[in-house]
């Protein structure tokens, strides 16, 4: 990492051998009390300049895979919305810009589950794209429609990188990327797995989806930072083994991003309406219901996903739901009737734009 850069990414230690205990009981326990400490002190700090969501795409997604086969409703499928993260905080060089899920949509289309998803449809293919995975908007017009150009990203980041073609960002081979100074910050072992993979991660991941991209353009994070004033990058294992959450301070608390989970009813399953979840929930004794459709790490995931929602806290929304918003969040749609989302956070934004 250039000095520069040391300047506005700090290590946070609040969670530092918080999962070193062999009792699954203790970890979990060890995680809620670090959260405590992290989450007063990133309430201390100032909030981001600037915080906007904006939908992308919505994608067919299995059920069993989204809620874990605790949904009750024989509908193979629900539909997840993608969507992009806008922050703007203040650093000592200045203010910084990260796009958090900047989903190149043509390349993530290539991802092999979701092909062989389309080419599986039937009769439904001949309905069209917009039928099956409805596209709202892109990257370009959302910083278009904020006045924020190419030049002004500093950063990007992913949850995690399933299905994420980032060469259209950052360039590939010598290409340029459409984003000439922003580089990608991914914690190690996400990068390590993508170039590594074996065949159940394969599966979800966009092929050369990181292919010749200028290694100066990728910042490895061995663990938790903070980025300036009000975001930070929380190692979140589970969906994937270099799965991190962003963490964002805003007039409402601190707002989390992940796809540990598909939304808040994954969160809060008790005060789910959902069929089924809140049943489950109250059979197995289960907190939160995973996103499992790799479950790389399944006991780690659900221990993420606590540690998700303890840092976010309650939403002043709706205080039956924490401020879990998630980068595909589970919505309702016409062609998969029966599953409802109990509450969903929908497009936000606080704080005013940054315009250099």
């Amino acid at each position: 990492m250039s000095q520069k850069n040391a300047t506005i990414i700090r290590p946070i230690p609040h969670f530092k051998n918080v999962r070193e205990s062999a009792s699954p009981q203790a970890r979990l326990k060890s995680v809620k009390e670090a959260c405590q400490g992290f989450r007063k002190e990133m309430l201390a700090e100032d909030p981001v300049v600037y915080y906007k969501s904006c939908s992308l795409i919505r994608v067919p997604y299995p059920s069993r895979y989204g809620f874990s086969g605790a949904c009750l409703v024989p509908t193979p499928f629900i539909h997840i919305l993608n969507r992009l993260f806008i922050l703007q905080f203040q650093t000592s060089e200045g203010i910084k810009t990260l796009l958090a899920s900047p989903s190149d949509l043509e390349g993530n289309a290539e991802t092999p589950f979701f092909k062989r998803l389309q080419d599986s449809m039937g009769p439904l293919k001949s309905l069209g794209q917009q039928f099956l995975a409805p596209t709202i908007s892109t990257v370009e017009h959302c910083l278009a429609q904020v006045g924020i150009t190419p030049e002004q990203v500093d950063y990007i980041t992913y949850d995690h990188l399933h299905t994420q073609d980032i060469r259209k960002w950052l360039g590939s081979h010598g290409n340029p990327g459409h984003f000439p100074n922003a580089k990608l910050l991914v914690m190690r072992q996400e990068w390590e797995s993508t170039k590594a993979l074996l065949p159940p991660q394969a599966d979800w991941y966009c092929p050369q989806g990181i292919d010749g991209v200028d290694p100066e353009r990728i910042i490895l994070l061995d663990g938790d930072v903070m980025l300036g004033e009000g975001v930070a990058l929380i190692y979140t294992p589970g969906h994937t083994e270099g799965n991190h959450s962003i963490v964002a301070h805003t007039p409402e608390g601190l707002m989390v991003t992940s796809e540990n989970g598909v939304g808040p009813d994954a969160y809060a399953p008790l005060a789910s309406k959902i069929p089924g979840l809140r049943r489950y929930s109250e059979a197995t004794g289960v907190e939160v219901i995973l996103n499992g459709n790799t479950l790389e790490r399944g006991l780690d995931q659900y221990i993420s996903m606590i540690q998700e929602r303890e840092i976010a806290g309650r939403s002043v929304r709706n205080p039956d739901f924490y401020n879990m918003v998630c980068s595909s969040e589970a919505t309702a749609y016409w062609a998969f009737p029966g599953i409802h989302p109990t509450w969903n956070f929908g497009d936000l934004q606080f704080g005013k734009v940054f315009r250099p």
